[in-house]
């Protein structure tokens, strides 16, 4: 990962944050339920780009909410992220062996383990949100639960999930693999931009042309994974490359080919970045985020 100078200090601060949060979050008890917090631990802790959390702090700088609000609000969009890879991981459904240069959760440990990890993440995300220490408004904290659950399940990721589960077997035209990236991994995106909005009580025009910022980098985020699948290194990825070609799965790479894709990337980043004209120095980490996605090795 070669991130921007003006991004690596954030990225590096925002990833011991997030560890020491859930180093508190999940701390081991003294009974049977040690195992499932060791687990949750294994999912959560040292490693990953933390991109998802970089974002929702970021926006929620936009307004100047206050860094431990904005925090927690972070620690509950990567609950909900990590939950996912965990589930994903599974032989159930993609049966990788490494993730974030680590075995997964059920090679560590066991899969009715896995599953209960993630069923543990999950539910985490909204007791934080739910929490008064989120935010004082309880309008506000009712919209960020809303608003992840939307982004997370059915209409959202979880439905991006089924479609990518349905690619296996069916041959996807561009349109229907941009709507399943869209879900899949664009529908948590846009929720981490969202809610700094949220948090910040932000007026329409002022979320607009976030989500238009969300959209663009969502779609961007996924044509460089697609490329990192041809292209990758698996000791810097840290988890499988070329997964998608072997599941027979339509990609952006496998429909634009490698040029185009580039292209429609570095487009969108464009286009992501220009929804931000509105906005000042404050939107510069979110400009870098933006560059980072493309830029990445892993």
């Amino acid at each position: 990962m070669h991130p921007s100078a003006a991004l690596k200090p954030a990225l590096d601060a925002l990833a011991q944050a997030m560890d020491n949060r859930f180093d508190r979050l999940l701390q081991l008890p003294e009974d049977p339920r040690r195992r499932l917090y060791q687990a949750m631990r294994h999912a959560t802790m040292g490693g990953g780009k933390r991109m998802r959390p970089l974002l929702t702090v970021a926006a929620c700088d936009l307004f100047h909410v206050d860094k431990d609000r904005s925090l927690r609000v972070a620690l509950a969009v990567e609950c909900i992220h990590c939950y996912s890879l965990v589930h994903d991981d599974l032989p159930c459904m993609d049966n990788d062996d490494m993730r974030r240069g680590k075995p997964t959760v059920h090679k560590a440990f066991d899969e009715g383990m896995a599953v209960l990890a993630g069923d543990g993440l999950l539910t985490l995300a909204f007791e934080i949100l739910a929490d008064e220490a989120t935010h004082e408004d309880a309008r506000v904290r009712a919209e960020l639960v809303l608003e992840l659950a939307r982004a997370a399940g059915p209409a959202g990721m979880v439905g991006g999930q089924a479609m990518d589960i349905a690619a296996e077997t069916s041959v996807f035209d561009l349109p229907t693999t941009t709507r399943l990236q869209q879900l899949k991994t664009g529908a948590l995106i846009s929720f981490c931009v969202e809610a700094g909005a949220i948090m910040g009580k932000a007026g329409p025009d002022q979320r607009t042309r976030l989500r238009g910022y969300a959209h663009d980098l969502g779609l961007a985020f996924q044509i460089t994974d697609d490329l990192l699948d041809v292209e990758g290194d698996s000791a810097r990825t840290g988890k499988a490359v070329a997964k998608d070609a072997a599941a027979g799965k339509a990609t952006f790479v496998s429909l634009l080919g490698l040029e185009r894709a580039r292209q429609q990337a570095d487009f969108l980043i464009n286009q992501a970045i220009a929804h931000l004209s509105g906005f000042g120095q404050e939107a510069d980490l979110l400009r870098a985020v933006a560059r980072f996605a493309v830029e990445r090795d892993r």
